[in-house]
């Protein structure tokens, strides 16, 4: 906690809820069913109906219900565009979409949920905050904090983006206490989250101890279910390197492993790992079997080899960053199945998990683990606490999101190899740098700091088309500046290869790059090759290796981001303004109501398959 922020008295965490029921249909997804173990008698096992209502169990077996979610990203509204949707398979084989997400909205639904459960918990998979959209990230987000509390949220991993801050700012969300620099936005205290953050594989580089705790023991009478958090032990190169300044990441799978057997030790036997690292889903369904044809075999990346690799002693894996939903089995290391799930991101899903308690063993029976995702859709009535919380905090953000900046004609999307969002950004950032340098030659944005898209419908009360400061904020929250590098022809071919090839060749980041670049990606190729080198040009020049290029990239790019090691090697670096800026003066400069934005045709990048 920083030295500025006074210290409070930490509350107790509920156990006991008094719940608050709500009215409404839930969207129902495909349930992973199981069978009871064969010494459980019927009396002993409530069934869990359609994802929900766990019986009362009096006897050896006492079913837990695990609600979690992940990537929520400070999205207290309902979410705009593809962000605010999810896809669903219907049992003809079709697809419908359905608009998701809202805080309001999973409130009502999470609460709905433990109705009838007496033996429930509420854990997350990280990146709660971070990359938010104006309403939390205004306010360092402190409101999604207090969100979270409303919400009942029991336990969390950190995530990558838990560090955009650094750590003293996330001990700050832990511990309560006014910004250091900002101060208090209210007239009272900013009190901090009342649920724990683990970051078991986070260390302090000097102590070599845990930054926070490393895992947290949730118990209800003879019931007893540990925790364990990690963040992916790449985060050092996804964050900028001031977030992570003085910490050390270690590997997921020796630091589970390690804290699974400090818990067994300390008596507790049923372990749930909250990991914040993901997979890639065979389908973009929500509700897919994962499982078809075989255990595990609908997911791949990095999170299958840790499943894969997580001691048996562990039951069960919550987990996220990747923002795709699944459900699956995948065998732990003595081959036994063991759920892996992920809810999608920005609260448009949360995942209902029964694990079933064997209070002989003090473990979870495996064979009895149910779990399936659900759509937090909009049909419910809305949380009245949750829809205060946001009016307070919407009245103070209003007099700087609600300001226009821009017009568009039509959805401007993030979505695609290369997007039109994408082209957009990159437009923008060579238009300011050539305010800095007439001499800037290109643009190049990562796709992971293009966090939406915009939308031609309005948000709010600003009309159709009208895209104003909030809306730009969401797409780029995370105050980088434009930075200018100059770099050789062969540095710059080497940085693109570098987009499909080192550390980002199992899952390619494409830079999305300004007007006057192209090149050809070549997909039936490996490796760097798929970057085909003789077709990079600049306005239809081929690159010279030996010539010199002057290139903008943001801050995150500029210090090696993303794996981008040869973008942190350029020369006469000059540092200009936030990259939201750039974007806002960019749209002002070339749009009007009279005459709106197109959006780009997005063909800068010639794809062959």
């Amino acid at each position: 906690m920083p030295a500025t922020s006074p210290a409070h008295p930490r509350r107790r965490r509920r156990t006991n809820r008094l719940l608050v029921t709500a009215a409404g249909v839930l969207t129902v997804g495909a349930l992973a069913a199981a069978a009871l173990p064969g010494s459980a008698s019927a009396g002993e096992q409530g069934g869990k109906g359609q994802g929900h209502g766990h019986g009362h169990q009096h006897g050896r077996y006492q079913d837990v219900q695990l609600l979690s979610f992940n990537d929520l990203h400070g999205n207290l509204e309902p979410p705009t565009g593809s962000s605010g949707r999810v896809t669903e398979l219907q049992p003809d084989g079709t697809t419908k979409t359905i608009d998701a997400g809202g805080a309001e909205y999973l409130a009502t639904h999470l609460r709905q949920a433990r109705k009838g459960n007496a033996y429930s918990i509420t854990a997350a998979g990280g990146d709660m905050v971070g990359a938010s959209p104006l309403i939390s990230g205004l306010f360092h987000d402190e409101p999604t904090i207090e969100a979270l509390n409303k919400l009942d949220l029991d336990v969390t991993s950190v995530g990558n983006h838990e560090f955009d801050e650094g750590a003293k700012e996330l001990a700050r969300l832990q511990n309560g206490g006014c910004h250091p620099t900002d101060g208090c936005y209210t007239d009272k205290t900013f009190q901090g989250a009342d649920f724990p953050y683990l970051s078991a594989n986070v260390l302090n580089e000097k102590t070599e101890k845990p930054l926070l705790k490393p895992y947290w023991v949730w118990k209800k009478k003879d019931v007893k279910v540990g925790f364990i958090g990690v963040t992916l032990e790449g985060t050092p190169n996804i964050v900028s390197a001031e977030g992570v300044k003085g910490l050390v990441f270690k590997d997921e799978v020796e630091t589970i492993n390690k804290y699974a057997k400090e818990l067994r030790r300390k008596g507790v036997k049923s372990i749930v790992a909250l990991i914040h690292e993901g997979g890639f889903p065979a389908s973009p369904n929500y509700n897919y079997d994962c499982d078809a044809p075989g255990a595990g075999d609908g997911i791949s990346g990095p999170i299958a080899d840790i499943a894969k690799n997580v001691s048996p002693e562990v039951d069960a894996l919550v987990t996220g960053h990747t923002h795709n939903a699944y459900v699956c089995t995948i065998p732990d290391p003595a081959g036994n199945p063991r759920m892996v799930t992920s809810a999608a991101s920005f609260g448009r899903l949360y995942t209902d998990t029964t694990l079933t308690y064997d209070r002989r063993t003090g473990d979870i029976a495996r064979t009895a683990v149910k779990s399936a995702n659900h759509v937090v859709s909009r049909d419910v009535p809305k949380a009245p606490g949750m829809t205060r919380l946001i009016d307070k905090w919407n009245t103070l953000a209003a007099p700087i999101g609600n300001r226009a900046i821009g017009y568009i004609s039509g959805d401007i999307v993030k979505d695609g190899t290369e997007s039109p969002l994408g082209d957009l950004i990159a437009d923008a950032q060579l238009a300011y740098a050539r305010t800095l340098d007439p001499e800037t030659d290109l643009a190049l944005m990562n796709p992971g700091g293009v966090r939406a898209s915009l939308t031609y419908a309005a948000s709010g009360a600003e009309g159709d088309g009208v895209v104003t400061f909030a809306e730009a904020f969401t797409v780029q929250p995370f105050a980088n500046t434009v930075n200018l590098q100059t770099f050789t022809g062969e540095q710059l071919i080497q940085a693109l290869k570098e987009q499909v090839s080192g550390s980002n060749e199992a899952a390619p980041k494409m830079l999305q790059v300004s007007d006057g670049l192209t090149y050809t990606l070549d997909l039936t190729k490996s490796g760097a090759d798929r970057v085909v080198t003789d077709s990079i040009r600049l306005n239809g020049e081929a690159i010279d290796p030996s010539a010199s290029y002057r290139v903008a990239t943001n801050s995150f790019l500029a210090g090696g981001g993303d794996g981008f090691t040869t973008l942190g090697q350029g020369a006469d670096d000059l540092v200009g303004d936030d990259d939201l800026k750039a974007l806002e003066q960019y749209l002002t400069a070339n749009s009007s109501a009279g005459s709106p934005l197109a959006p780009p045709a997005a063909d800068r990048i010639t794809i062959v398959k």
